[in-house]
């Protein structure tokens, strides 16, 4: 299972990602936030955004690894138990959390890039 070094080597490893200086951990991609680490009040874990439309698929997908809060109702992102997700799970929702986030071209280059 992975674990918050994990994240930030998979993070870091998309195309042009800036970390968070201070606080809690924070990716960015043009200074657009894609994940973050959620507030322990909010339930903790890492926050990803995604599309409006599929949030419930994913909560209900797998609920042992995919959760939400009161804080994230009505937001396009879902938490994340970084502990129970598989590392190749874990870079896959964090690379549609980038391209959600990402300017469209450099988006379009990244899948081509992925797919050729």
């Amino acid at each position: 299972m992975a674990d918050w070094k994990t994240v930030r080597a998979l993070a870091l490893g998309l195309p042009e990602v800036e970390e968070e200086a201070s606080g809690r951990r924070g990716y960015r991609i043009r200074g657009k936030l894609f994940a973050w680490e959620a507030r322990e009040r909010d339930g903790g874990g890492l926050a990803v955004r995604v599309e409006r439309e599929e949030k419930q698929l994913i909560l209900d997908a797998d609920p042992d690894v995919y959760f939400t809060s009161p804080h994230y109702n009505g937001y396009p992102a879902v938490q994340v138990r970084v502990e129970r997700v598989h590392p190749d799970e874990l870079a896959q929702r964090l690379e549609d959390a980038w391209l959600i986030q990402a300017p469209k071209r450099l988006a379009a280059e990244h899948v081509a890039r992925s797919e050729g």
